[in-house]
């Protein structure tokens, strides 16, 4: 059974000393959850001091990005090294903003995974569609390329842990969001790819979504079968309506478990 996961990724927001206060806050509303990993994805400069507050705690931290090489003259770049250092567990590769905004291509989404993969970090590989696309109906041709790009050249084994993350990129920071049946859809499609390429592995391998999640979406969304979970942007940077997403996950989680268990 895939366990859920919730990943609160803070983009440009939050320094230090609110991440550290956000994190106290966090470990004091925070209720036990045994079906659900939690990670949060502050800024760089923020990593450190994540770490160190949520240290003993069930939430994971991972960075927003990485750089593909390890070292050399690659200015403003941070390394798998450098961010396993500082402690984290996990890495987002290939978020929409990166593609839009910063030039990211799907070559540099496969290099960036090699790249997670040497220094052991979790990825959260992330795909989607634009809203042209989705009008133009090309949603699931676009899902396959940045797929078959994105995890070009890598192994079952290699694969095992993974997380895919299918943000449609009409639905960030707009306040829309994918119907569950839109989310369905695309999920189940990144499934049916994932089992193509890896075979067997994949059906362990989360899918989340990632795209206005919110509080009053979340059990819905989450409730799918290929939904294992969310990727939250603007939700996660308050303590209050993550949790409600984190105890949406954790419902979800449990309603499967009582099913494999009845199976």
């Amino acid at each position: 059974m895939r366990k859920m996961f919730i990943a609160g990724n803070w983009k440009l927001n939050k320094t230090a000393r609110e991440t550290a206060e956000f994190a106290a806050s966090l470990r004091r509303a925070l209720p036990p959850a045994a079906h659900t990993e939690i990670a949060v994805f502050p800024a760089h400069t923020s990593l450190a001091a994540a770490v160190e507050a949520l240290r003993g705690s069930s939430v994971g931290v991972g960075a927003q990005d990485v750089a593909w090489e390890d070292s050399g003259a690659f200015t403003g770049e941070v390394s798998g090294a450098m961010l396993k250092e500082a402690g984290c567990r996990y890495v987002i590769i290939g978020h929409s903003e990166r593609r839009q905004l910063f030039g990211e291509t799907d070559k540099a989404v496969n290099r960036k995974l090699a790249a997670a993969l040497r220094h052991g970090l979790t990825p959260i590989v992330c795909v989607g569609e634009t809203l042209a696309e989705r009008d133009a109906n090309r949603t699931l041709a676009v899902l396959d390329w940045q797929l078959k790009e994105g995890l070009k050249g890598f192994t079952a084994e290699q694969a095992a842990g993974w997380v895919l993350a299918y943000e449609p990129v009409w639905a960030i920071g707009t306040g829309r969001n994918a119907t569950p049946q839109q989310a369905q859809e695309a999920q189940a499609f990144i499934r049916g790819f994932l089992i193509k390429q890896f075979g067997q592995a994949a059906e362990a391998m989360r899918i989340q979504y990632g795209g206005s999640v919110k509080p009053d979406n979340a059990a819905e969304l989450l409730s799918q079968p290929d939904v294992d979970g969310a990727l939250v942007g603007g939700a996660s940077l308050e303590v209050a309506p993550f949790v409600a997403i984190i105890l949406a996950a954790e419902r979800a989680g449990t309603s499967r478990a009582a099913a494999a268990m009845n199976r």
